[in-house]
């Protein structure tokens, strides 16, 4: 027998620049059983597609949009409907004004959003020592996805090619922008914050959230995995998702071999 989808599931969403926390955030939260942080999640690029259904010719043809729109406010609902947790932090864009309008008119519940905050120098730094010590890693193999355009040469165009406008920085950076506009549904950590004080940070964060609190441990961190499903990072480059098992700041020396012109470009992007 199917499961019928249960909409009295909570769902909240997870917005940050990659390598900011995501990771780390999702395997810190998921130590509560009640609670599924996702991973890179699907869910509003299915909703985007569903909804460019609309502007096709078959649509317009016979446009019920009635009958597309009881899909579109389904997905969710459907999409985590066999998911065991009561509570599911859903990893993506949210908050950019297409995807904060769709979700808005198709969602039908209130919700909240926690914002991870990073500088984006750090977050290109991050960048540089993984793609450094991963040969694997997908910015070093560019030319195998655009092969007309050849191995990008040095750190300037790699990091060039991470702040494309239409890459997953740029968008978050857009829902980051859009989020500072709706306070009362968004929670701001700093990542900083997240790894110099992670105790405050989530006990703070669970009252935000307005959930039952959960006393998480800092120390012997697992590597995600949420409901037997791990990532497979020989998709991205090995150890793109790979987290320390304990929660620490850490001084990035590759901060200070960022390109001088990368830095004038995006330094001023702070939080």
């Amino acid at each position: 027998m199917t499961s019928e989808p249960k909409p009295n599931k909570k769902l909240f969403f997870l917005i940050g620049q990659p390598r900011s926390g995501n990771t780390l955030f999702a395997s810190i939260m998921n130590q509560n059983p009640e609670i599924a942080c996702t991973p890179n999640s699907i869910t509003l690029e299915i909703i985007k597609d569903l909804f460019l259904l609309k502007k096709t010719d078959v649509f317009q043809n016979y446009p019920d949009h009635k009958s597309l729109d009881n899909v579109l406010d389904m997905v969710f609902d459907n999409y985590y409907k066999d998911w065991p947790q009561r509570i599911i932090i859903d990893r993506g864009p949210v908050m950019t004004p297409n995807n904060f309008a769709l979700v808005q008119k198709h969602f039908k519940r209130p919700f909240k959003c926690i914002i991870l905050l990073r500088d984006t120098l750090d977050v290109l730094a991050s960048y540089m020592k993984w793609y450094k010590e991963n040969p694997s890693s997908f910015i070093n193999r560019h030319h195998e996805k655009f092969p007309e355009r050849g191995n990008l040469k040095d750190d300037e165009e790699k990091m060039s090619n991470l702040m494309d406008k239409d890459g997953a920085i740029a968008k978050e950076l857009e829902a980051i922008q859009n989020a500072f506009n709706y306070p009362q549904l968004c929670y701001f950590i700093k990542y900083d914050d997240m790894v110099a004080h992670p105790e405050k940070t989530f006990i703070d964060l669970y009252q935000f959230l307005d959930i039952k609190p959960f006393k998480h441990s800092f120390q012997d961190l697992k590597q995600i995995e949420v409901n037997g499903i791990k990532y497979d990072d020989t998709i991205v480059g090995k150890n793109m998702h790979t987290i320390r098992t304990e929660v620490r700041k850490e001084y990035n020396p590759y901060i200070e071999k960022i390109p001088e012109r990368i830095r004038k470009k995006y330094g001023h992007i702070r939080f």
